[in-house]
């Protein structure tokens, strides 16, 4: 062996591996909201949800799977309605603040 590593080698990286706890969660939020990209919210709101559970999610939002892993994917930006009912049966709450200048 070479000593080289190759792609296939390397871990998939999984960021749901690390949102463990509400703290590590709200960071990860945070850190997405500055990026004022809403499919990546989506993509988010999406880790936070396998990583809690998507089959409890379907029934706390009253969505299925299939619509909220095709919502939350990031391919796509889901209806206000969809990110607001996700955000609330996590148990996150959004917050406004003045940007800085």
């Amino acid at each position: 062996m070479s000593g080289k590593i190759r792609i296939s080698d390397l871990k998939r990286f999984d960021v749901t591996e690390f949102l463990e706890d509400e703290e590590a969660i709200a960071e990860y939020m945070n850190a997405v909201l500055a990026d004022n990209d809403p499919a990546l919210l989506a993509a988010a709101l999406g880790d936070i949800a396998r990583a809690r559970g998507m089959t409890q999610l379907a029934r706390e939002t009253g969505l299925s799977r299939e619509s909220l892993y095709r919502g939350l994917s990031g391919e796509r930006v889901p209806s206000a309605d969809t990110l607001l009912k996700v955000i609330h049966a996590l148990g996150l709450t959004l917050r406004v603040s003045v940007a800085a200048a």
